[in-house]
């Protein structure tokens, strides 16, 4: 039996291949698991991740005061580590075994029916096929890419979160607010239930859809996130111990809390309980012994979110960058962002295809970096460097560097 690793990264399936067709095929081929259990659908440019994430810990707490039984399961992308961590049922993660197995009888059931699966599709049906072999009650499923188009949107999901939109893979969505929202807005159901921040860049256009599937639309409450002695969210007039740092937040805990509280009337206790579990790494994770900040920023609006949060919580603290990414992103706007005259900022060549290269940088960009070529080096600049830390960029960078080094 092939490792699911070595099957999903060969070159015939790492690649995006947006579209319904063969995933709907693979899925009728296995009966369709996808249709037995609830399913809520995540859609967004930034923080769908943590909404997911927000979500799941609600509705698990949820059901340990209720005492419902009721199995969670999870579904999101990209991973740090490991391909298991992306599905989940009750936190816990599909094991190596049962996804290796899982990953070479779906792969060959395609290939016995000529379904040429992208590494993305096969592991979408493999997450479907183990929520219903699990006996998942509800799943939260995370869009991988857009909206209409992606694998995902094969579940009849009962409510739809749609978070911040912005620029972000513009060569596969559209150029304009417009076009993205509509691709997002693909995965609104006839008479579900769309959950939406009323200042949503796309909040007009996900309006006419949500009116044209006779879907309902809810906005959620304020809420605010506050540092203290501690970091809190603060709604309803009540303060609330929450883990997930930056004000940006606040947003992705607005739509998470008017879901889970629409669908399932979860109580105060359950949020009390709940938020103060929440974890999602690399998302402004702040190392204090090692005076080290992990952020998964990866695109201008991620990026404009990290400088504002050291803004507020770092303004006058001498800082050192370390950047890489993927090369189809726009970094040239990433940079213009956060790049100063100022601070130390460090280049990492990673190891992953698709990588964006040093030489490849303008020259104007270039010049403000020094280049990094392995992780030892990185290791010296974080045990030896005085400054703030801050490693930014690919969250798949990120998962290379910090499963060599510890934290």
């Amino acid at each position: 039996m092939k490792k699911a690793s070595e099957i999903l990264t060969s070159h015939k399936k790492f690649h995006i291949n947006l579209g319904l067709e063969r995933i709907k095929k693979i899925l009728s081929l296995l009966n369709n698991p996808q249709d037995n259990y609830k399913t809520i659908h995540i859609a967004g440019t930034n923080g769908k991740g943590s909404t997911c994430k927000i979500l799941n810990e609600l509705l698990i707490e949820n059901a340990k005061d209720k005492k419902t039984n009721e199995k969670i399961g999870l579904f999101t992308s990209p991973h740090l580590f490991s391909y298991e961590e992306r599905i989940k049922i009750d936190n816990e993660n599909i094991s190596p075994y049962i996804f290796d197995r899982l990953t070479n009888d779906i792969d060959k059931l395609a290939l016995e029916n000529n379904i040429e699966l992208s590494e993305f599709e096969l592991i979408c049906a493999v997450a479907f096929y183990y929520f219903y072999i699990k006996k998942a009650d509800w799943a939260i499923i995370e869009v991988g890419l857009g909206g209409l188009f992606d694998s995902t949107n094969v579940i009849n999901s009962s409510a739809q979160i749609i978070t911040t939109i912005d620029f972000d893979h513009t060569e596969r969505l559209g150029k304009t607010i417009e076009e993205i929202a509509a691709q997002k807005a693909g995965i609104i159901k006839e008479n579900s239930l769309v959950f939406i921040n009323k200042d949503n860049l796309g909040f007009n256009k996900i309006s006419e859809v949500i009116k044209e599937k006779n879907a309902k639309l809810i906005i959620p409450k304020d809420v605010s996130i506050k540092f203290e002695d501690k970091n809190y969210a603060i709604f309803d007039n009540n303060k609330y111990e929450f883990n997930l740092s930056g004000a940006h937040q606040a947003k992705n805990l607005a739509l998470a809390l008017s879901c889970a509280d629409e669908l399932f009337n979860v109580s105060k206790d359950t949020v009390k309980k709940a938020l103060k579990n929440v974890r999602w790494r690399f998302r402004l994770e702040y190392n204090k012994e090692k005076n080290l900040l992990i952020d998964s920023a990866h695109n201008p609006s991620g990026v404009n979110t990290l400088k504002e949060f050291l803004d507020e919580r770092f303004l006058n603290t001498n800082k050192t960058f370390i950047f890489g990414c993927l090369k189809n992103k726009d970094y040239k706007k990433m940079l213009e962002i956060i790049l100063n005259d100022k601070d130390k900022f460090y280049f990492f060549e990673f190891d992953y295809p698709n990588a964006a290269k040093f030489e490849e940088l303008e020259p104007s960009l270039k010049e403000k970096f020094i280049k990094i070529e392995n992780i030892e080096e990185i290791e010296k600049i974080i045990k030896e460097d005085k400054n703030l830390k801050i490693v930014f960029g690919s969250i798949y960078m990120s998962g290379k560097i910090f499963s060599k080094i510890k934290i």
